[in-house]
């Protein structure tokens, strides 16, 4: 006798049944009112405090919603909006990885050798960076091109005259105030590539 597994049936997300959303409902105007105190009134820049108030509403049926319905079968459901949250929503974070990863692989990366670089810089430049996209372009700039220079003359020891390198670079900023990281790790491939 076979056994049939069920269809797969959608879901909902319940946020707030983890630990995580939990501990952010319970301490984020405790935490909020002492990051304020620390810094002498500033407190954290306003794009953190968005992030950590739209994950509280993430995936709540009573922050929106929507019902839907299958024109096919009839099935309904209600879904609940996301906050789309770039930085701390692990299930926004990970969806957008996700779509990110697949567009990637089946869209931008050739199917050719490739490795990764890493751009970690002093910490006197990289709080700079962090303020000014021109600087960060200039910087991120010139290391591609020395980058791609030594594949090139790497490729033409190697008597591959007419080598092509393309880069994938993804900046990764984490830490704040005095512990601010800024680094650059960059996907570098060299071969016969097209323009995608």
């Amino acid at each position: 006798m076979a056994l049939v597994s069920p269809s797969p049936c959608y879901e909902r997300h319940r946020p707030e049944d983890t630990v995580l959303y939990r501990t952010l409902e319970r301490h984020l105007g405790a935490f909020l009112a002492r990051a304020s105190d620390q810094d002498g009134g500033e407190g954290l820049p306003a794009f953190v405090t968005r992030e950590l108030r739209a994950y509280l509403r993430c995936g709540r049926l009573e922050h929106g919603c929507v019902h839907v319905r299958c024109e096919q079968c009839g099935d309904e459901m209600v879904l609940a909006f996301s906050c789309k949250g770039r930085g701390f929503c692990p299930s926004c974070g990970g969806r957008r990885m996700s779509e990110l990863a697949a567009q990637l692989v089946d869209r931008v990366i050739p199917r050719v050798p490739v490795r990764q670089w890493v751009l970690s810089l002093p910490f006197t430049l990289r709080y700079q960076l962090a303020f000014d996209a021109t600087l960060t372009a200039a910087v991120l700039d010139a290391f591609i091109r020395s980058v791609f220079a030594g594949l090139r003359r790497a490729a033409a020891r190697e008597g591959i005259a007419d080598a092509q390198s393309g880069a994938l670079t993804a900046i990764q900023r984490f830490g704040y105030r005095r512990s601010y990281c800024d680094s650059c790790t960059n996907m570098v491939w060299i071969g016969h590539c097209r323009a995608v």
